[in-house]
């Protein structure tokens, strides 16, 4: 007799030899976009010497996908609650391919923008994936699925990136999406055969998209904040007034969600310390620790006055590879324990490990060994050990009538607090002097100390028994 696991929202049986392909799917859906930004990056000259604009401009080809994805994550992951998981991954790979398809064939960078817009809709992929997990499997298979997948997040241990770069060298930036799209292609196939169809049994009326409308003005908003402040001040003109719609979107999302009947997030649960300390919590580790690992010491490692003068290539072999490949390892690992230990307690205890790291960092930061060692042991805190919990603390503290609401608004935390954490200290960064990178490190350790306070306030969420 063949064993397996019950769903408990679809009421769908999953074999288990099923459930390793569905990880499989799972983990090409993620990778449909981290591809692309992993092996896009490397490719940015190119494509801006290929369709003739500006590094300034160029920027934008990421920029632009991260904030289509932050809009794409609460919207399209919410949505499956009403049409289905499959049928929502269905969709957001047929976007995904169109966007790649205009990508390969742009014959200018307007048309590649538009293709990029298409192509954002994947970030709604790994909030659904991690949905899609916790209903399809066991409690004590969830967490170490949920770690592999969320390395998987992480990119292919530093090798995508490196191989984007080798494709745009030697064929040409478009080369690049010709192997999104095939990836993109099997994930389709994987979807379509391995995902359960269905809707979970919780959920009730229809689509608010009128919430889904303000939502995304309070993202664009947010975001051109973060973006402007960080580059013309934070009280210059255009930046208030994206502070000030910001704040104006916040308050017509807030009265639109009150009076729907199926909102798009239940702001009543906004109140509850099972959901507001995880996004806050998100948000300030990402903004803490991202900005030093993604930012400023790869800024201090290329620095030829007080940093360590390496080149870009060494720059991502000492201090951006090895963090990748152990948390390749140790987010499968953190997931096990954090089911068995506790997701939040496992959360406070990362912060807390990964807090005494950056006061190394701080302290020493002109010892580039001292640094690469610091680097290391947070492939195992942060790449593993914080970014799996605070994933799924994303979907196991999620409202029951909303399975889906909070693992967007976690992830539009990734990307809001990345943005942020870098806005805060790239001034400082910027200066080139040795009290810049110094006070962007302080900086970067108290904003996580912030993160770590407010992991106290996160009640978890009782588990139902079967």
């Amino acid at each position: 007799m063949t064993a397996h696991v019950e769903n408990p929202n679809l009421n769908m049986p999953i074999k288990k030899a099923g459930i390793v392909a569905l990880t499989v799917t799972l983990i090409l859906c993620v990778l449909t976009y981290q591809f692309n930004l992993s092996m896009v990056t490397p490719a940015l000259p190119n494509i801006a010497d290929s369709l003739n604009v500006g590094v300034d401009q160029v920027s934008q080809v990421s920029s632009l996908l991260l904030l289509v994805s932050s809009i794409a994550g609460v919207v399209l992951a919410r949505w499956s609650d009403f049409i289905g998981r499959q049928r929502a991954l269905v969709i957001i790979l047929v976007l995904m391919g169109i966007g790649t398809i205009l990508c390969m064939f742009a014959p200018n960078f307007t048309v590649l923008m538009i293709g990029r817009v298409f192509q954002g809709a994947t970030g709604a992929a790994f909030q659904l994936c991690y949905v899609i997990l916790k209903e399809a499997v066991s409690p004590k298979k969830f967490g170490t699925i949920l770690g592999v997948i969320t390395a998987a997040n992480g990119g292919v241990a530093g090798i995508d990136g490196y191989l984007g770069g080798l494709l745009s060298d030697n064929f040409g930036f478009r080369s690049i999406f010709v192997v999104i799209l095939i990836v993109g292609l099997i994930a389709f196939l994987g979807v379509k055969a391995t995902v359960p169809k269905g809707r979970p049994a919780t959920t009730t009326g229809k689509m608010d998209w009128w919430g889904a409308l303000a939502i995304a003005v309070v993202l664009i908003c947010l975001t051109n904040f973060v973006s402007t402040g960080s580059a013309d001040g934070w009280l210059s003109t255009m930046s208030l007034i994206y502070f000030f719609g910001t704040a104006i979107s916040m308050v017509a999302f807030w009265f639109i969600e009150k009076k729907s009947e199926s909102p798009l997030f239940p702001v009543e649960h906004l109140k509850s310390r099972q959901v507001w300390p995880v996004i806050t919590t998100t948000l300030l580790t990402l903004s803490g620790v991202f900005a030093v690992i993604n930012f400023s010491i790869v800024m201090l490692s290329q620095d030829k006055t007080v940093g360590f003068g390496l080149s870009a290539a060494t720059t991502g072999l000492l201090f951006l590879m090895p963090g990748a490949i152990i948390g390749l390892f140790s987010a499968p690992l953190s997931g096990w324990i954090a089911g068995k230990f506790g997701w939040v307690r496992w959360l406070r205890i990362g912060l807390i490990i990964n807090i005494a790291i950056l006061l190394v960092i701080a302290l020493m930061w002109e010892n580039q060994w001292v640094v690469f060692g610091a680097i290391i042991a947070m492939g195992f805190t942060y790449n593993g050990l914080i970014l799996t919990t605070i994933n799924g603390l994303g979907v196991i503290q999620a409202p029951d009538e909303a399975p889906s609401a909070l693992t967007g608004f976690n992830g539009a935390a990734f990307g809001i607090g990345a943005s942020l954490g870098i806005g805060l200290v790239a001034p400082l960064v910027a200066e080139g002097t040795a009290s810049g990178f110094s006070n962007a490190m302080w900086i970067s350790m108290i904003i996580t100390i912030f993160a770590l306070v407010s992991s106290l306030f996160i009640i978890p969420k009782p588990v139902k028994k079967d």
